[in-house]
């Protein structure tokens, strides 16, 4: 078992020469699979459009095109996080692999172009991914915390989980399935983020009435009332290795939001960050914040101002935590 992490100052490096950098502000706001109609009857709730297939909460986000275009800019901002890596696994060349939680299938669609040898199945609870697509791609409409899985045991080379904090009411058993479809050998590999952000320097204000803090604590509660963990990433590696998986290896990274960094990489990948915000609060929000947590719109919108206030402080030097965890299926 290994873990690797970068310095935990690194991103306390800030360019305090860049802090009037254009890209704060105004310069960065700037047909799916074959299925039974009835998928295609989406839910419309104040005014975004969401999956039908399974209860609203069994996926939190809007599935319409402001929603799937964040999600193609948060793919994005974590390839530039892992050095334009697809995976960290040491997966060599798989025949066959299974993306859980496509979303808009840009990650799988990706994979099949860098592993033209092997098969990928995209799985979902919205058909929201394109029709051309390469050959050795396939899209399902499925949900993922409904046990046993169609796949047979021990037929899947590498297992890819991404973004799956408050969508798996029991983690234990989610990976425990993962396991059983893994061939002897094979990889899984899960990636999560946090529902929080964090700075180095002390910059995010302790203000319980701040808009970070706020968010902090609600989305930290929302996995509480939800029974669906907003947290995974601080027990991914521990799940990882409980389920059986060996040579478990977890990398911590730090995601910035904005180009306060001096890296510049990382400076890069803020301002994609603060555009994926940008594109994506709203929609992270309305259903969890009022379903779950008892808010009203008007609220959740003076929270999503304040918070987008706090995006564009200069004087916040905020990043969100983020966590790749990966496992073998012993051979034996």
């Amino acid at each position: 078992m290994a873990t690797t992490t970068i310095p935990p100052d690194q991103l306390l490096i800030v360019d305090h020469e860049h802090d009037d950098d254009s890209c704060y502000g105004g310069d960065l706001e700037s047909e799916t699979t074959s299925v039974t109609s009835s998928i295609y009857k989406f839910r419309v709730e104040h005014g975004r459009r969401y999956q039908n297939f399974r209860d609203p909460t069994a996926y939190y986000a809007p599935n319409d095109d402001k929603a799937n275009e964040t999600l193609d800019i948060a793919h994005h901002s974590y390839l530039l996080m892992l050095e334009k890596k697809l995976h960290l696994a040491p997966i060599g060349k798989p025949q066959k692999v299974l993306d859980i939680g496509t979303g808009t299938g840009i990650w799988a669609i990706d994979f099949a172009d860098e592993h033209p040898q092997a098969t990928i199945i995209g799985t979902d609870l919205s058909p929201t991914q394109p029709t051309w697509v390469p050959s050795n791609v396939s899209f399902i409409i499925d949900d993922c915390t409904e046990y046993p899985w169609t796949f047979a045991d021990n037929s899947m080379d590498y297992i890819h989980v991404r973004d799956l904090f408050a969508c798996i009411p029991d983690w234990s058993e989610f990976l425990a399935q993962c396991y059983k479809t893994t061939k002897p050998g094979g990889y899984v590999e899960v990636f999560n983020r946090a529902v929080w952000l964090q700075a180095d320097d002390g910059s995010i204000p302790d203000d319980k009435g701040h808009a970070y803090n706020i968010w902090s604590r609600e989305f930290r509660g929302v996995g509480e009332r939800l029974g669906k963990t907003t947290t995974i990433i601080e027990t991914q590696k521990e799940e990882m290795e409980k389920a059986g998986f060996v040579d478990v290896t977890e990398k911590k990274l730090k995601m910035p939001l904005g180009p306060w960094a001096r890296d510049r990489n990382l400076k890069e990948v803020g301002k994609f960050y603060y555009l994926e915000c940008l594109q994506g609060l709203e929609g992270w929000a309305l259903t969890l914040l009022t379903r779950v947590m008892g808010w009203n719109v008007a609220e959740v919108q003076v929270l999503l101002a304040h918070f987008r206030a706090a995006m564009n402080d200069r004087s916040i030097h905020a990043y969100v935590p983020l966590s790749v965890v990966y496992g073998k299926k012993p051979v034996k």
